[in-house]
């Protein structure tokens, strides 16, 4: 099942992409892994930033609007009918680390790839529960919003400030 067809609102549509985002990151991120030692090897990454600005910044007018409204940038593209495209850049600091010391450059991305797992699967639960029950949706993403502003899951794309909490509340 094509995880686009369970879109029925602006929220779900989010957590669609953000799931569809976090996909696309584990793979280069493995491949970065992969590949270490394949000549002129060049690490790459998702432009993370961008992603979470522009998932902010649909956030924000869901809040105001209670529309969705999905701006390309220069290296995130939102199709038309709901498709999605990332464009991956290469990692300058993954590049020079890898340079200096493999091991340490390795341990990076691990560290990435554990980080977009986590986002991954908070992303898939807060799907899971929307896609079930709606009542139980809201609790566990204000918990979530929480547990952001309390800093236990480390900030994910949705940052770690009393701003984004309000959001949810």
């Amino acid at each position: 099942m094509s995880l686009t067809s369970l879109i029925t609102d602006n929220i779900t549509e989010l957590l669609v992409k953000i799931i569809e985002f976090t996909n696309s990151r584990q793979k280069i991120l493995t491949r970065n892994i992969k590949d270490v030692h394949s000549f002129g090897f060049v690490p790459k990454d998702l432009a993370v930033d961008e992603f979470s600005d522009s998932m902010d910044q649909a956030v924000d007018e869901h809040i105001a609007n209670r529309r969705l409204v999905l701006c390309d940038t220069e290296n995130i593209k939102f199709g038309v009918s709901g498709g999605f495209e990332a464009k991956p850049v290469v990692d300058k600091y993954a590049k020079e680390l890898l340079e200096e010391d493999r091991d340490e450059y390795i341990e990076m991305q691990i560290s990435k790839l554990l980080e977009n797992s986590l986002n991954q699967r908070v992303a898939a639960e807060l799907l899971m529960q929307k896609t079930g029950d709606d009542f139980n949706f809201r609790i566990t993403l204000s918990r979530l919003a929480d547990d952001l502003t309390s800093g236990r899951t480390g900030g994910g794309f949705f940052g770690g400030t009393e701003e984004k909490k309000e959001r949810f509340d």
